[in-house]
């Protein structure tokens, strides 16, 4: 055998045609199929166990755990024979416990299974055209019962077991839906359908006798014992082009394999072809999953509904909606999202809910999520990362990063690590992608798509495009050892590019090689191949999704290990550098990771110098962006501190004042209940006294009854003593008259005692005598009996001969009468039977009849019990009438209490009176200020404009002025220049003043130097040096008025914020003196509820109490009060007066700065219209 081993990694893939293709194994464990495998994958830790499937499998059908979780149920076909593999999933590894694989009835593959809730027995359903439905006793591989479900070649979609009960089973299919119950070694349909035929695609038992159903056209049916208590119908929320998006889909993943018409989850691609006809899509239920508040149902493409119980009755309502997310990365964003969910399941505590899409993707939601969301749908998250959902067709890795690059045509290109098991990178396209290749530092790749070959940058967070060739169709490419050069393929022709100039520089035609050796695939076809970078190892990938290991060079025998790996043939193998991990892809769009070893368990080690590299690719724009967007937030962020600083000042203030007024007015309360607890003192001394005065009447009053009560009953006494010796006397004579009777009763007893012992002593003798005679008789009947005995044993000899002959002649006759009456009995037996078949019917009609009587009963109790409650709630409202009553009763007495305090509020009602008219006054005052500031502000300006243009003005003035000033300067210095030279001249010509001739000709050189050409080049040479010049110290002027501008900018910043502070004040000021209006309002109309009330108190109550109680009691009290109030008035005001003076101040010193920008558009915010009323009044 092949020294070279290999060891499952990791996979990245999902099959989601398989049925029933996810559950939880605990709360942290999801089990799915990936390739020809079941992984166990833990989603806190992100870890991954396999569960190989079957050797020379050809793929996985159906999935079924047991309601314990300890058992694994899966269908497969090996070798084109049916087989189920049940796996103790308890034991590590997972090992078979069971395999069932000889039948005696035909079948072709098993498409749906469940176990029963104590998990001895399993449920399978086979394909068409046999649809044989088999009850299994798994742990003896005994058929308990069989039965065929269809005869119309229908498809079965799903079977399951009651969780409650162990012999009743559901079938679901296109056209029915059946209800069996297993009895006698028999499954017995219990149910009969009635109405139309739907084509039930789910279901799922939602109570003990309780089952939900879905259909293909969006229809739920709750059914009871096979009969139909509830149905709804699921909208569809958002318009869909039906058809079209139909067919788009169905053209975009024509290339993906789906399972045949008979797979247990109808396919998108057979749903479509069958409704194309149809204008209007409805929602398919492809899966339902039921927990404890409900059930959760699929409603169509990306979408599912939680379903809630209705308190007290057997319906359900709609209370959540659930949504696949749309994808960023997709090259459709709209369809992204339109992918069909196959499969649900809940965790074992209901917390998490896990969905499997036509698309090989894995969602899950936290329930609890679904609860905060109200009013909006949630949205799925994926569970691990998005996984391929068609062939790979491209494999690649690099050298200085652990990556694989996959393409796939699902018309997406993915990054993987394999040393984190993560997704990096994926993007989608509008084009299938062939072939791909990863540079060797793993920054860029090649990727071949239909209509031309991208070279391609891997950023951080996106797959950017920057080189495109117009080779199209390219099935091969990759990248040279160095990364310096990549190839790739058109047809029959190699083009070599390079990567620093991105040219291509040569052209391979041709293939001239010759077959150095041929070895035998052994009954396989080999699809992939690759051979290790030290030459001694050599992999292989076949049709049937194996791989196969050998040694390097071929051997001549059958040397390799075999490994079970993917559910189709593989379309890539691939060895990183270091020869440590195979990975290979394949159609059914699995990634597989494999450990290569030797025999032995060592690795194939080849020393790394350098780790993996850490560096990424980030464009210059993304940093600009990110350190922009850091530096908003920043800025942001100090804004937000500085306005929760003014906030938290402003509520502080605001506490303050609070603080104050409720101070005040407790102070306020206190001195009233003082005043009240005085006259309730007074009150109570003088009940005190009363009741002394009553007890010493009642007293003298007890003590004259007593002495009248004592004269009655001592004669009443008297009387009784008198009766009670009378009834003495008569009682003595009574006893001795007793005495007398009971003496002579004695006598006569004892004398019949002595007459009947002789009467019955006689009679005995007479009946001993008798006896005596009877015995003698009885000997002699003896001896008479025993003759006779004699005579009648032979007469019987005689007639038991007779009797026999007689008999044997009858046993003749019967035994032909019973040959006939077999045939009878035979005839007996077959009406019998039907009569039986009759009598279970009827029988099952009577229990269905008792259930119903049942509920009835039931209903009568819940019936009484609510009578019962009605009759305590009638009880329970005359006990509150009763205490209403006496409420009643208790308020008509505080309501006396509380007229004789009216007149202590008739004093506080005039003082009240006496304090408004001050305040009105202030008031008025103060809207005097307000209107003169205003008109201050308005003024301010007006000047601060008009002070902003004559600055512009004078601005403009003095930059005129420096220019001419700079011209006049330049133009002095050029004379000076001119004159300094000529100055020269003319002292070198005065030297030939001896030499006229010589000085002639010297003066006609100054004179055509100075006047003629001279002057011109000069001036030439001057205009080039001024325009310099000039262009130097306009560019020194402009940048300082640039730092000046800026200064004047920020100081007009700086002013415009205080501006801003102090109006914010103002208008707080302004509230403040609305809210004091709004509490004079409020205090009028409770002067004025209070004259109302007072009025009539004043019409009962006589004229002598309002004139000596308020002298008597409130002079006390409310001066007080009116000082406090006037002082807090007078206290405010001089604050407000302060506050407008320090306002002026402010504005005249920010007028005399220069350069000072007024805002002129920002005005004091203008008063409510509730404000103004108030002022007017």
């Amino acid at each position: 055998m092949s020294t070279v081993v290999a060891q499952w990694l990791h996979v990245f893939g999902l099959r989601a045609h398989v049925a029933n293709n996810i559950f939880f194994f605990d709360e942290q464990i999801i089990i799915y199929p990936s390739g020809n495998h079941c992984v166990k994958y833990n989603v806190d830790q992100k870890w991954q166990k396999c569960i190989p499937g079957s050797d020379k499998s050809q793929g996985m059908l159906a999935l079924s755990i047991s309601p314990n979780r300890r058992y694994l149920a899966i269908s497969e076909i090996v070798q084109e024979k049916p087989v189920i593999t049940i796996y103790e999933l308890s034991s590590i590894p997972c090992r078979k416990r069971k395999v069932l694989n000889t039948f005696d009835f035909p079948v072709q593959k098993f498409i749906s299974m469940a176990f029963s809730p104590d998990s001895k027995y399993l449920l399978t359903q086979t394909s068409p055209p046999e649809s044989n439905l088999v009850y299994w006793l798994w742990e003896k591989q005994k058929v308990m019962a069989i039965i065929r479900t269809d005869t119309q070649n229908n498809p079965i979609y799903q079977v399951s077991i009651n969780p409650q009960d162990n012999t009743q089973v559901c079938v679901t299919g296109n056209g029915m839906f059946k209800l069996l119950r297993f009895a006698e070694g028999t499954l017995k349909q219990t149910n009969f359908q009635r109405g139309e035929s739907q084509n039930y695609l789910a279901h799922a038992w939602v109570a003990e006798d309780k089952v939900i159903v879905g259909t293909d056209t969006g229809k739920l049916f709750l059914f009871e014992s096979g009969d139909q208590r509830w149905e709804t119908n699921i909208m569809v929320k958002e318009p869909t082009a039906s058809s079209k998006n139909l067919e788009v889909i169905h053209e975009s993943e024509s290339l993906v394999e789906f399972p045949p018409v008979s797979s247990p989850v109808p396919s998108f691609e057979q749903i479509v072809t069958t409704s194309s006809h149809n204008q209007l899509v409805m929602p398919r239920v492809f899966a339902i999953a039921a927990y404890s508040k409900g059930f959760a149902c699929s409603a169509g493409p990306g979408r599912v509904l939680l379903f809630e119980k209705i308190e007290e009755k057997d319906f359900y309502r709609e209370s959540r909606e659930i949504r696949i997310p749309v994808d960023p990365q997709s090259n459709d964003p709209s369809q992204s999202d339109k992918q069909d969910i196959l499969c649900m399941c809940f965790s074992p505590s209901e917390e998490t809910l896990v969905a499997s899409t036509s698309k090989n993707q894995i969602y899950s939601i936290t329930m609890s999520l679904t609860e905060i969301s109200k009013g909006e749908p949630a949205h799925f998250e994926y569970l691990m990362y998005p996984l391929h959902s068609a062939s790979i067709t491209g494999l690649s890795t690099c050298i200085r990063k652990p990556l694989i690059a996959t393409c796939s045509l699902d018309r997406s290109v993915r990054i993987w690590n394999y040393e984190s098991n993560t997704l990096e990178l994926f993007k989608e396209y509008q084009e299938e992608a062939y072939t791909i290749s990863l540079h060797p530092s793993g920054h860029f790749v090649v990727v071949g798509f239909a209509d031309k070959l991208r070279l391609m940058n891997l950023l951080i967070d996106d797959i950017r495009s920057f080189k495109e060739y117009s080779i199209r169709g390219c099935r091969e490419c990759a990248f040279s050892n160095g990364g310096h050069l990549f190839a790739a393929i058109n047809g029959n022709v190699i083009h070599v590019f390079t990567t620093t100039s991105l040219e291509n520089i040569t052209n391979l035609k041709g293939h001239t090689g010759k077959v150095l050796r041929e070895m035998s695939a052994f009954d396989v076809v080999y699809t992939a191949i690759v051979i290790s970078h030290s030459g001694r190892m050599m992999f292989v990938g076949t049709s049937v999704g194996t791989i196969r290991t050998m040694k390097y060079p071929l051997p001549l025998q059958k040397e390799f290990n075999e490994y079970q790996a993917h559910a189709g043939p593989i379309t890539k193998m691939l060895l990183t550098f270091d020869d440590q991990y195979l990975l290979t892809t394949a159609e059914d769009g699995c990634l597989f990771t494999w450990k290569v070893f030797d025999k032995d368990g060592r690795g194939i080690k080849r020393e790394r110098e350098v780790g993996f590299a850490e560096e990424v690719l980030v464009t210059k724009t993304d940093m600009e962006e990110k350190a922009q967007i850091m530096l908003e937030l920043k800025t942001r962020v100090e804004e937000l501190k500085m306005e929760n600083e003014y906030q938290l000042r402003l509520k502080d203030m605001n506490y303050s004042e609070k603080i104050k007024e409720l101070t005040d007015k407790f102070l306020q309360e206190m001195e009233s209940l003082k005043t009240k607890n005085q006259v309730l003192r007074t009150e109570k001394e003088k009940q005190d006294i009363s009741h002394r005065e009553r007890i010493e009447d009642l007293l003298d009053k007890q003590n004259r009854e007593l002495q009248d009560l004592e004269c009655c009953n001592n004669q009443k006494l008297l009387l009784e003593y008198e009766k009670y010796q009378e009834l003495q006397l008569k009682s003595q004579r009574m006893q001795e008259e007793y005495e007398k009777q009971l003496r002579d009763n004695d006598e006569t007893k004892s004398q019949a005692l002595e007459e009947l012992t002789e009467f019955y002593e006689a009679k005995l003798q007479e009946k001993t005598t008798l006896l005596e005679e009877a015995q003698e008789d009885v000997r002699q009947q003896l001896r008479e009996f025993e003759e006779t005995k004699k005579q009648i044993e032979e007469d019987e000899d005689r007639e038991i001969q007779d009797i026999k002959i007689k008999y044997e002649k009858k046993l003749r006759e019967e035994k032909e009468s019973n040959l006939r009456l077999k045939g009878e009995t035979g005839i007996m037996r077959k009406k019998f039977s039907s009569l039986q078949k009759e009598i279970e019917e009827r029988t099952n009609d009577i229990e269905m009849l008792k259930g119903e009587q049942e509920k009835l009963q039931g209903v009568i109790r819940s019936l009484e019990k609510d009578i019962q409650g009605l009759k305590r709630e009638i009880q329970e409202r005359d006990e509150t009438i009763q205490d209403k009553e006496k409420r009643i009763y208790d308020l008509k007495k505080k309501n006396q209490e509380l007229e004789k305090f009216k007149f202590v509020l008739d004093y506080k009602i005039k003082e009240l009176k006496k304090q408004i008219e001050p305040r009105e006054n202030e008031i008025k005052e103060m809207k005097e200020q307000i209107q003169e500031m205003e008109a201050e502000l308005e003024r301010f300006h007006k000047q601060n404009t008009q002070l902003e243009l004559n600055i512009t003005e004078l601005w403009q003035k003095l930059r005129a002025t420096d220019q001419e000033m700079r011209k006049e300067k330049q133009k002095e210095r050029d004379l000076e220049a001119v004159v300094k030279w000529f100055k020269t001249d003319l002292h070198n010509c005065v030297a030939y003043i001896q030499e006229p001739p010589l000085l002639k000709e010297k003066v006609r050189g100054l004179f055509e130097k100075y006047v003629q050409q001279a002057d011109m080049v000069e001036m030439a040479g001057l205009n080039t040096d001024l325009q310099q010049e000039y262009a130097r110290q306009r560019e020194h002027l402009e940048r300082n008025l640039a730092t000046i501008k800026k200064k004047v900018l920020k100081e007009s910043e700086l002013h415009r914020t205080d501006y801003v502070r102090i109006m914010q004040e103002n208008v707080s000021l302004i509230k403040e003196i609305n809210e004091l209006r709004r509490e004079l309002k409020f205090t009028r109309s409770q002067v004025y509820d209070l004259e109302a009330a007072l009025k009539l108190s004043k019409k009962i109550r006589t004229q002598e109490d309002q004139e000596t109680v308020p002298s008597r009691d409130l002079p006390r009290v409310s001066p007080i009060r009116r000082l406090k109030e006037q002082e807090e008035t007078n206290r405010i005001i001089e604050m407000q007066r302060l506050e407008i003076r320090r306002l002026r101040d402010q504005i005249q010193e920010q007028e005399q700065v220069p350069g000072f920008h007024t805002i002129a558009g920002i005005r004091l915010p203008s008063m409510p219209d509730s404000d103004v009323n108030t002022m007017s009044k």
